[in-house]
């Protein structure tokens, strides 16, 4: 994809590999003196000028401290998952959980960048190119969160492959946090309504919760809650709590997280 600014005309021209397909679409910028940038799928980092510098630091997740209104005296990983089972105790709700969660994410970009986001990079192509741009930034700047991640290619809603995907190898949340319900609540949730709602990139997450893997699908809707099989999975077996409830509810056919 290549992005050229002069005055007041842009022009996009995003090729996919993958597919071996291009599209190109001319629109209006609101940004006159700009110098002419080059931006590729080789070269994710330059995706900088639309996604803050932040975002690529896990230390700016201390945002989440301050809408849950308590830190964790641990350093690194370890507080952040502190902070994410305070945030779950907070909530008088799942919803409101995840609410909150979006709040977190929204603070991270300055509020213009994600309206123009919405407003000029979403529509085109039918929303690919807008799809394949965060599935390079989220495999690029998220390792620090999931740990390895690639991406790849996913089916899309019209019957297109695209490569609008990140797989997540091994979750590094999902197995430090040992939690469906933060996984759930915290992450996918909240991550989908997210880019949804503020960016206008439809997403599906599919956590795998048997490897602890996790497909992250740009451009496809997600299901309804009802119809959603992963908000209705047992508690891992690492979870600390998952044992003892077994015993409590052996009765029972399937012992759903109660976090979910």
């Amino acid at each position: 994809m290549s992005i050229g600014f002069e005055g007041r005309a842009t022009s996009i021209l995003f090729s996919d590999e993958a597919s071996g397909s291009s599209s190109s679409s001319h629109f209006l910028f609101p940004f006159t003196v700009l110098p002419a940038i080059k931006i590729s799928p080789e070269k994710p980092w330059l995706f900088r000028f639309i996604f803050p510098n932040s975002i690529a630091s896990g230390t700016k997740w201390c945002r989440a401290t301050q809408e849950v209104g308590w830190d964790s005296e641990k350093p690194g990983y370890d507080g952040l998952i502190e902070v994410a089972n305070r945030l779950m105790m907070n909530g008088r709700s799942n919803a409101e959980t995840a609410e909150a969660a979006v709040r977190i994410l929204r603070s991270l970009f300055p509020p213009f960048l994600l309206e123009l986001f919405k407003m000029l990079i979403a529509p085109i192509d039918g929303g690919k190119v807008a799809s394949m741009m965060v599935a390079r930034v989220t495999a690029l700047s998220c390792q620090w969160l999931m740990g390895s991640c690639t991406v790849n290619s996913v089916d899309l809603p019209d019957g297109s492959s695209c490569t609008t995907g990140v797989f997540v190898e091994r979750c590094k949340y999902l197995e430090e946090s040992k939690c469906i319900g933060i996984c759930i609540n915290t992450c996918k949730l909240p991550t989908q309504a997210f880019f949804k709602d503020y960016m206008g990139v439809p997403l599906l997450m599919e956590p795998n919760f048997s490897d602890y893997s996790c497909q992250f699908k740009f451009g496809v809707s997600p299901p309804l809650p009802t119809e959603d099989k992963t908000l209705k999975e047992p508690c891992l077996d690492i979870c600390p709590n998952a044992t003892r409830r077994r015993q409590i509810l052996e009765k029972c056919e399937t012992v759903q997280c109660p976090k979910v």
